[in-house]
């Protein structure tokens, strides 16, 4: 027989049901909640700009001013760094120099100016072996495989081509150790290896580079391409790019046996592999005749990487030799390699005068005021290279005057005094030149300024953030001679003129 307890539940034990239950719930809700609190929490990290910029983390935990701080050695630790994890230098760099047995003799004092006997890495490919003894001074040559298999069909060109074409494949089959770059150039190049390194540390040389530039005549990129490096500026092939091209370039070849030129074929085959022209316009392949002044006094604001055909332009100095100039050029490069040829602008209020600075190089003066974006464009001192283009060049330019009196006075390096400090100086002199007209005006003349000094500071720039001029201040302004400095110019400073 049941009891009544065994069939009714007591009040008690109802209480306890109730608060197991309202226990249960909550915990569970608790865990719903912490659960759903942690996803949100998730989500916003997740999105946060913070991920993108060390510097805002630094910002939230330590303030701006230590942020600002952890930044600038964030800055100095990261400089020139790609995925491998440490800065691209001279070291990882193997050239290749393309050149001939019989004008070797006379090339030589081009790479003589550059080569870094025991930093510089890289080969001279020679045809053949010369008949004099190998300088000790230059770099080591190497003999171009036998290149006779391949068809040639050009009516114009020279078989040479193919030779020179396959220099950077040779020179990744040497198995060199410790390589990120091979770059190409002629015995008649001259490289500026500090920017050189500077331009290259920009991109990751684990993935397929082609790095250099067009020429400067549009009609020889109308021939030739416009997506090309030209040869003689020199360009660069990432190591990875070049095993591919090595790899499939023999049989690539054969294809296009009808080009003209060794870096047509080597185009040719990169864009077989999918990989474009990477554009940077300090390679200079020099398809000009004349005075490189227009072009070097109004550079673009990139490091002046490479020259070439240096022996059919004018010598970079008046009054020199080719190979003197360049030796004169060198003094600035080896004081400021990054400031080398960059362009500043600054007037002469109570003058009305304007001052373009080609840093290293040259100072032009105008007697009015010239706009900022009329001194970008190079002054028409050289002419093309040959043909019939009604728009010869692919950047603007400026005509000379046949009035020597709106043409400016220019002024060329003559002094660069790096003592090793911080603070450099230079001077800067009027030189005569055979045939060149004088200005006669009596008044406001600026051919009476007969010397312009400018101190500056060296720079180390990091090329890989937004360019930007520096600003110059006339510090005074005499009779026959002219002080400038060079700064970096301030927060939304202007160069507007007066």
């Amino acid at each position: 027989m049941q009891r009544k307890g065994d069939l009714e539940e007591s009040p008690r034990a109802r209480t306890n049901v109730f608060e197991m239950l309202r226990q249960l719930c909550w915990k569970g809700s608790g865990a719903v909640a912490l659960g759903w609190g942690f996803y949100v929490l998730f989500l916003v990290l997740s999105t946060h700009p913070c991920w993108e910029s060390s510097d805002c983390w630094a910002a939230l935990f330590i303030g701006s001013q230590g942020a600002t701080k952890f930044a600038a050695t964030q800055t100095i630790r990261s400089s020139g760094k790609t995925s491998s994890g440490s800065a691209t230098g001279l070291e990882h760099i193997v050239f290749g120099i393309a050149a001939s047995a019989d004008k070797w003799k006379w090339r030589k004092e081009y790479i003589d100016l550059w080569w870094k006997q025991g930093k510089n890495r890289g080969f001279v490919w020679l045809d053949r072996e010369t008949s004099e003894p190998w300088p000790v001074n230059s770099p080591p040559f190497k003999i171009s495989e036998d290149t006779s298999r391949f068809k040639f069909t050009h009516p114009n060109g020279y078989r040479s081509a193919i030779r020179i074409s396959r220099i950077v494949s040779e020179t990744f089959r040497l198995g060199l150790p410790d390589v990120r770059w091979f770059v190409m150039g002629d015995d008649d190049t001259v490289f500026f290896t500090e920017n050189l390194v500077k331009v290259l540390g920009k991109y990751d040389h684990n993935q397929y580079y082609y790095i250099g530039s067009n020429s400067e005549c549009a009609e020889q990129n109308m021939v030739h391409s416009f997506s090309m490096a030209y040869g003689g500026g020199g360009f660069a092939i990432s190591y990875p790019l070049a095993k591919a091209l090595a790899r499939i370039q023999d049989e690539c070849l054969d294809r296009y046996s009808s080009l003209y030129g060794s870096d047509q074929r080597v185009h040719a085959c990169l864009a077989e592999l999918g990989v474009p022209l990477t554009k940077e316009p300090g390679f200079h392949q020099v398809d000009l005749h004349g005075k490189l002044l227009g072009i070097l006094a109004a550079h673009p604001l990139t490091p002046l990487v490479s020259l070439h055909h240096l022996d059919v332009v004018a010598p970079l100095f008046p009054n020199m030799s080719r190979v003197e100039a360049l030796q004169h050029l060198m003094k600035a490069v080896k004081a400021d390699p990054d400031r080398v040829v960059q362009q500043s602008m600054c007037y002469d209020r109570r003058r009305n005068w304007t001052l373009s600075v080609s840093w290293g190089y040259s100072v032009q003066i105008y007697g009015r005021i010239m706009l900022p974006r009329l001194l970008e464009y190079p002054l028409e001192t050289f002419k093309f290279w040959m043909g019939w283009a009604r728009f010869p060049f692919v950047f603007n330019t400026r005509p000379l005057s046949q009035d020597p009196c709106q043409n400016p006075s220019v002024l060329y390096m003559e002094t660069m005094n790096d003592s090793g400090s911080p603070e450099i100086f230079s001077s800067y002199t009027r030189q005569a030149e055979v045939g060149e007209k004088s200005c006669n005006a009596t008044v406001n003349n600026p051919e009476e300024i007969k010397r312009v000094r400018i101190v500056s500071h060296k720079i180390i720039v990091d090329w890989r953030q937004a360019p930007r001029r520096q600003c110059c201040d006339l510090v005074s302004s005499g009779k026959s001679d002219i002080e400038i400095s060079i700064r970096n110019c301030r927060e939304g400073e202007s160069m507007s003129p007066p």
